[in-house]
């Protein structure tokens, strides 16, 4: 797993790894290898040009996982997917895009329009944008705005804020995403379910986290590496 972007997002995936898998002891778990680096600089700010691409530390990050003796890797940051080129490049084992993955789990939701809840850089990036459109959906972004607003949140959660203030600001978004058109939120940014569940917005809420640890448990249960 490449992780550590952010820190609280990585755990919060590891901890859902964990609660989900059938287990009656301690060898029945998963066997994790982590890279949990959270030195990787800003995201957004590469993505903007504003800096220097992290393709190479991603990439770097990847290959040392592999020679560790992963299996398959997978990535607890969306925004990080716009760097998946990178890491397929530098290993030859399978990397899951989480924002397929997502995408994918549509499929069970009779939608037309999706909202995407996702930080700037993400969105910048076109990430999800570009997988729904492919897959037939329609988009429905935020005002500059509001993207801004997501943001400033974003960078609370990241410093360990929590309350009810901050959980209602997160519902407003979600809720002009829903006022938009919106019949389904993607919660495209892991620090999401970090505050927001699925009873927080009037349409359904799918987390793109929720849906990697589905297939991370059964890629690493059920089907050989060389079958992806």
């Amino acid at each position: 797993m490449l992780g550590g972007m952010g820190p609280e997002a990585t755990v919060d995936f590891m901890a859902k790894i964990v609660s989900r898998t059938a287990a009656r002891r301690d060898q029945d778990h998963l066997h994790l290898l982590i890279d949990h680096n959270p030195g990787i600089p800003d995201r957004h700010a590469a993505i903007a040009g504003d800096a220097p691409s992290i393709g190479p530390q991603l990439a770097a990050m990847a290959h040392r996982l592999e020679l560790a003796g992963a299996d398959f890797l997978v990535m607890v940051c969306n925004t990080a997917h716009a760097y998946t080129q990178d890491i397929r490049a530098a290993i030859s084992i399978p990397f899951i895009s989480m924002v397929d993955l997502a995408v994918d789990a549509l499929r069970d939701y009779e939608v037309t329009r999706v909202g995407i809840m996702a930080a700037e850089g993400c969105l910048r990036a076109g990430l999800y944008q570009r997988a729904l459109q492919g897959a037939g959906y329609g988009c429905v972004t935020w005002e500059e705005q509001s993207l801004q607003a997501f943001m400033q949140l974003l960078y609370r959660v990241k410093a360990g804020e929590r309350g009810d203030e901050l959980t209602s600001a997160l519902r407003e978004l979600a809720a002009e995403l829903e006022q938009r058109g919106a019949e389904v939120i993607v919660a495209a940014c892991t620090e999401i379910p970090l505050i927001l569940g699925p009873g927080d917005t009037r349409v359904p809420l799918l987390c793109s986290t929720s849906v990697l640890v589905q297939r991370t448990i059964e890629l690493a249960r059920e089907t050989p590496p060389e079958e992806f």
